[in-house]
């Protein structure tokens, strides 16, 4: 009689837990955390300053507040870890007999010192003025070892753009000396002799990724959820206003995944397990993905949803979501399928010659073969907020939004569940990252 008891609480558990009602993505809570995170008091959320830190610990407070789990080795959300901070103290090139003036040069640096001339293995790659400056640079800054670039004066304007912008302070996750590239602006088309000698001062720089989890009846399968909740943080004033508050990037995909993770964690347990990701310094290299990637086994992560802009309607319409990387993985076609019955779609990416799928964090876990792919319906290329001050709650449709994160709870409804699975992404497929 007892154990007859025993086993009728037990059904009567389950069946009341299989009929508990399908929790709600409110939006209300959309826009009381898209309106945290976006506010004036985040200082635009730029990677390496005490505003990143603050909305990290607002991430981490909500994922302490929905009841998830610490991933696996971590004893907090935040996933804290350093990069270091090369700063360059002397760069001298004497090319061809003469010496390059210092606005002439500039590096992208993973050693702090390099001494090169003539005899020594450097590639020499010359981008001349009729050649395609970025598709050039692309493919020194993607190459292994140590290049030596020569980019005629017509490109200028580009130079001084890197030169004042991605390479103007050199972060690393290692310190390895074997990838090194030095730019010269000149109008010579060769190096038959040179000199090169950089010296540079190194510091560590913290950082802290934001990460929790559910887990699932299948531990080592994983399905991730991630956004990056960095921005650029306090330009120039535009009408007075100087806060690039990120409202749409990456504002709303940091908190899809914040709503995600209580949609989730208040139904039953998956059967895979879900971790949710907040990166960090997305903006400023991808160090976070970048980190996380080499913190879990890749093989065992089933799915990457990344969340990237999510508050503007598309270009299709008000219930349409566009994936990037579409034909790399099954994954858009899963989520195609999921909403086949409903009034909202996926669509494959509509703006290719943008390459946005190497311009979020999904791109580090493709390179090693995860599903991951973000999901986005920010009409890009007429976009007038993009890494403007102007990106503030008041541009964003919240009723559309709310919609967006509720699409993809249903849209990843198979894979939680382990009835679908995304093919894995061919690495050999995917283009290499810059240094």
């Amino acid at each position: 009689m007892n154990s007859m008891r025993a086993s009728s609480a037990i059904l009567t558990a389950a069946t009341l837990a299989a009929c508990a009602p399908e929790p709600v993505i409110e939006r209300a809570q959309v826009e009381r955390v898209v309106g945290t995170l976006a506010a004036d008091s985040m200082l635009g959320r730029r990677a390496f300053t005490p505003a990143a830190d603050q909305a990290a610990r607002f991430i981490r407070d909500q994922f302490s507040d929905i009841g998830l789990e610490k991933l696996d080795g971590l004893d907090d959300y935040l996933q804290r870890f350093s990069v270091y901070s090369l700063s360059v103290e002397s760069a001298r090139v004497a090319l061809n007999g003469r010496n390059v003036p210092p606005d002439q040069i500039a590096t992208v640096l993973s050693t702090a010192a390099l001494h090169w001339s003539t005899a020594d293995s450097v590639r020499v790659v010359t981008i001349g003025p009729r050649d395609n400056p970025m598709r050039s640079l692309g493919s020194v800054l993607r190459n292994d070892g140590n290049t030596l670039a020569l980019i005629h004066p017509t490109h200028q304007r580009l130079f001084d753009q890197l030169k004042s912008g991605p390479v103007a302070a050199s972060r690393r996750l290692e310190l390895d000396g074997a990838r090194n590239a030095v730019l010269v602006l000149t109008p010579e088309a060769e190096a038959r002799v040179y000199r090169v000698d950089v010296t540079a001062t190194v510091s560590r720089e913290p950082l802290a990724n934001v990460v929790g989890m559910i887990p699932g009846r299948r531990r080592d399968q994983i399905v991730l959820f991630s956004a990056h909740y960095d921005h650029v943080g306090v330009g120039q004033p535009v009408n007075g206003d100087s806060v690039f508050n990120g409202a749409n990037d990456d504002a709303s995909g940091t908190t899809a995944v914040i709503e995600l993770a209580r949609y989730f964690r208040a139904k039953r347990q998956p059967e895979r397990t879900l971790v949710f990701a907040a990166f960090t310094a997305e903006e400023a290299g991808g160090f976070g993905s970048r980190y996380f990637s080499q913190q879990l086994d890749p093989d065992q992560i089933v799915a990457m949803f990344n969340i990237e802009m999510i508050g503007k309607p598309s270009a299709q319409g008000p219930n349409h979501a566009w994936i990037t990387g579409f034909d790399y993985s099954s994954f858009g076609e899963i989520l195609q399928e999921a909403m086949a019955e409903t009034e909202y779609a996926f669509d494959p990416d509509p703006y290719p010659e943008e390459n946005l799928f190497y311009r979020s964090d999904n791109a580090t876990l493709a390179r090693l073969g995860v599903p991951a792919h973000s999901i986005s319906t920010t009409p890009i290329d007429v976009d007038q907020d993009y890494h403007q001050a102007s990106d503030e709650v008041s541009t964003l449709d919240l009723d559309h939004m709310t919609n967006t994160i509720r699409a993809i709870a249903r849209g990843a409804a198979a894979i939680v569940a382990g009835d679908a699975t995304p093919t894995r992404v061919d690495t050999t497929q995917v283009r290499r990252p810059s240094r």
